[in-house]
């Protein structure tokens, strides 16, 4: 009997003010170039902390359908409708259970990621992929868990492969990543170490210019969430 009942799923705050926002662009009520109001109002309005207002709009930063601008506030960016319907929607939808399906899609764009990064990068990209690793190890040392730090680094690796999409796609799911690794307690204080490492030599092959080294560096450094996800299925 109980099978013919479904799981009843509460949203977050945070969902709750992208779906409001959402619903404002799909109206015509907030149009490409609008500004927002300061967090300050919004947290005011919505009835909610500084720092939910705050997640929210860097999730919807992360999706491009906003942007801050230093001096200026956070504007409406000119994302196209039906994309942003369907953009938010499947955002939404993404629950626990997809977790594995978040690693099989993040593996498969990681890998290829680091073997045109190590084809295409330029010095400049490898003096930002340096400081991003070491972004990690301080953050490490200081507080013990980095892994806003640790998927930043991966990040940058996209950016250096100069193909945007695979840049986009990362960036559409890295918040949920985020979100899960926080919440299922992937990483440890134990594995900072070896990520370390493991960091330095996709690094490494990337300055040599090493494509398949690079991708079997990241493969091996993804084994382990990989083998995580399975159990999890």
């Amino acid at each position: 009997m109980l099978d013919i009942f479904s799981e009843i799923k509460v949203e977050s705050p945070v969902d709750k003010i992208i779906r409001q926002i959402r619903t404002l662009i799909t109206t015509g009520e907030l149009k490409s170039g609008d500004k927002l109001p300061p967090e300050r109002k919004l947290s005011e309005k919505f009835g909610v902390g500084r720092y939910v207002v705050r997640d929210a709009i860097k999730k919807l930063e992360f999706y491009g359908i906003v942007k801050t601008q230093p001096q200026s506030g956070t504007v409406i960016e000119g994302l196209g409708m039906v994309a942003l319907e369907g953009l938010i929607s499947d955002v939404l939808k993404i629950e626990e259970n997809d977790f594995a399906s978040l690693v099989e899609t993040r593996i498969l764009l990681e890998i290829e990621s680091a073997g045109k990064a190590a084809e295409r990068r330029s010095e400049e990209d490898i003096v930002i992929l340096q400081n991003a690793l070491k972004a990690y190890e301080d953050k490490i040392i200081q507080e013990g868990s980095a892994v806003e730090e640790d998927l930043l680094f991966h990040l940058k690796i996209a950016e250096a492969s100069r193909n945007t999409v695979l840049k986009s796609l990362m960036l559409i799911i890295t918040p949920d990543i985020v979100k899960s690794f926080t919440k299922l307690k992937v990483c440890n204080d134990d594995s900072a170490k070896e990520i370390i490492d493991q960091h330095q030599q996709i690094l490494d092959h990337i300055i040599a210019q090493n494509p398949e080294g690079a991708r079997e560096a990241m493969k091996n450094h993804l084994k382990d969430i990989l083998e995580f996800s399975k159990k999890m299925k």
